[in-house]
């Protein structure tokens, strides 16, 4: 007994001193300023909108005749947030809801639309109020490009073909004169189109195989007509995105790369997805705002797998195209809990917390890491679903961490990637042990330079010291995000409570030191001599 108090002793005392040993050891972070790396494209930002609880109807459709401001609509307060962090594109009508999307049910007459049954969502009543036009009315409002999924769940190549066609072509044909009389006579622009969604789950059940034989007469049929998107290497071109994998299954991965290594001139894709939500296990069951440290802790370590998946599905993809030409698209990812009391059934409205901004910025960290080969992503979802940008309830609006980190993150878009190595050391929660800081550095198109630096650890500061040789740093001055608690979200009523404030390291010897608050998020701008 006395051994064991004694031993007892001992560990209470390393316990005891642990933090403030930590704490008063720098962490030194090497930044290769001369060594540029990959470009971080802008398309990993990009979000998602599925006609799913209120994440369309309430969250960005309001209809004309609503006394809440909106342009057509569409909501003013939701176009204004998103325009101010430059969403690059927004994947829509799903989801699961795309497979069973028939794409003529919302156009033309909105009174005279097919009310349908949203069977995967909740049972709701969908009018289709909310259809394509409107669909592009609202990317153009907040600037962002279209990323569109057709049906091959239930619909045909036919159906999607005529969408397409529907969609892009010019008005000496049938398909851009009925746009016209619907009330738009230049064809837009697709960027992205999505062949199907989750075909090994809610798009069809398919096995790899039959997959396969769908895509090729789906990428082969669905044609862009704009002229503005015609010509080899356009950067303009449509691009098209295959099903890929769900989380670490690799079975589609390897299916599909290697009949596109196989393929003849008649098809090809431009892209391959990738679904993984941050999710202990399904049905979601943990609570997105009453929660402690362990929990905090076992989301965190979840979300990190995002590295392993990557490692995983490219290392296929480079075994058939190991000159990486078709990007790995995470069109579906996020923080996945249990709905918020009172919510509806199936509308998966969850609040967002200081723990989510970290997830967020841990991801972007990941993706900008594989810079060469993730090339979008998409976040699940944008308003009222899921990991959400922003939460309405009528005419309020409020913007959620995960908003902030998106607008902290700006300088990302389009930049180039810049090396950094460090010690991450480790936070410990129980037997759960996860990298205590995170880090990664970009020079932007303007040629500033940028570095994230991510503090996992909610209950210690972190000190680090940036090594930027070659560079002589004249300051360095940013925004930090944190908040009182893990669990601190911002509401109705109290909207700032997780918001940016200015942050600045000291500028000193070769190098800049940064006094990092526990569980925060820093962008900082390096201001070169």
């Amino acid at each position: 007994m006395k051994n064991a108090i004694a031993t007892l002793g001992a560990a209470l005392a390393a316990i005891a001193l642990s933090p403030a040993v930590a704490q008063d050891a720098p962490i030194a972070v090497r930044v290769e300023a001369s060594k540029p790396g990959a470009k971080v494209d802008r398309h990993i930002f990009g979000q998602f909108a599925e006609h799913l609880g209120t994440g369309i109807y309430g969250g960005v459709w309001v209809g004309k005749d609503s006394p809440i401001p909106n342009v057509r609509g569409i909501r003013s307060d939701v176009v204004a947030a998103l325009k101010a962090i430059r969403v690059p594109n927004v994947r829509w009508p799903g989801g699961c809801f795309a497979d069973e999307y028939h794409w003529r049910d919302g156009i033309g007459d909105p009174k005279k639309r097919r009310v349908t049954v949203n069977a995967n969502w909740g049972g709701s009543i969908e009018d289709n109020a909310f259809g394509t036009h409107e669909f592009f009315d609202f990317a153009e409002q907040i600037g962002a490009e279209a990323y569109v999924s057709v049906n091959v769940g239930s619909g045909t190549y036919q159906e999607a073909s005529d969408w397409v066609a529907y969609m892009t072509a010019d008005t000496r044909n049938t398909a851009g004169q009925e746009r016209a009389a619907n009330g738009r006579k230049e064809p837009w622009k697709v960027a992205f189109l999505g062949i199907g969604n989750e075909s090994w789950g809610c798009g069809g059940n398919m096995r790899p195989e039959t997959y396969i034989d769908e895509l090729k007469r789906f990428g082969r049929f669905s044609r862009n007509y704009n002229p503005a998107q015609q010509g080899e290497n356009n950067p303009l071109a449509m691009r098209r995105i295959a099903v890929g994998p769900d989380d670490k299954d690799t079975r589609y991965t390897e299916a599909v790369m290697k009949a596109w290594k196989e393929r003849d001139w008649t098809w090809s894709i431009e892209g391959l997805s990738m679904h993984s939500y941050t999710v202990i296990k399904f049905p979601a069951s943990y609570d997105s705002v009453n929660f402690g440290e362990k929990e905090y802790a076992e989301i965190t370590k979840a979300t990190l797998r995002m590295e392993d998946l990557i490692n995983t599905h490219s290392a296929i993809m480079d075994k058939y195209d190991p000159e990486k030409k078709v990007p790995l698209i995470v069109d579906e990812w996020g923080t996945w809990y249990a709905k918020l009391p009172g919510s509806p059934e199936g509308f998966l409205q969850q609040q967002n917390s200081m723990r989510d901004a970290i997830v967020a910025a841990l991801n972007f960290n990941i993706f900008a890491r594989h810079a060469d080969r993730v090339r979008g992503a998409n976040i699940a979802q944008m308003v009222n679903v899921l990991q959400a940008m922003i939460l309405t309830d009528k005419e309020k609006m409020v913007l959620t961490p995960t908003y902030y980190i998106h607008k902290m993150y700006l300088p990302f878009q389009d930049a180039t990637f810049v090396p950094v190595a460090y010690d991450a050391g480790q936070y410990r929660q129980g037997d759960i042990e996860l990298p205590r800081v995170d880090a990664v550095a970009v020079r932007d198109s303007a040629g500033k330079l940028w570095v994230s630096l991510v503090n996992v650890d909610p209950n210690r500061p972190a000190t680090m010291r940036l090594q930027i040789p070659g560079v002589r740093v004249k300051g360095a001055t940013g925004q930090l995000l944190t908040a009182p608690k893990v669990n601190s979200v911002n509401t109705f009523d109290a909207p700032d409570t997780v918001s940016p404030r200015p942050f600045q390291g000291r500028v000193g010897g070769e190098g800049v030191t940064v006094e990092l608050p526990a569980k925060s998020v820093a962008m900082l701008a390096i201001d070169e001599r």
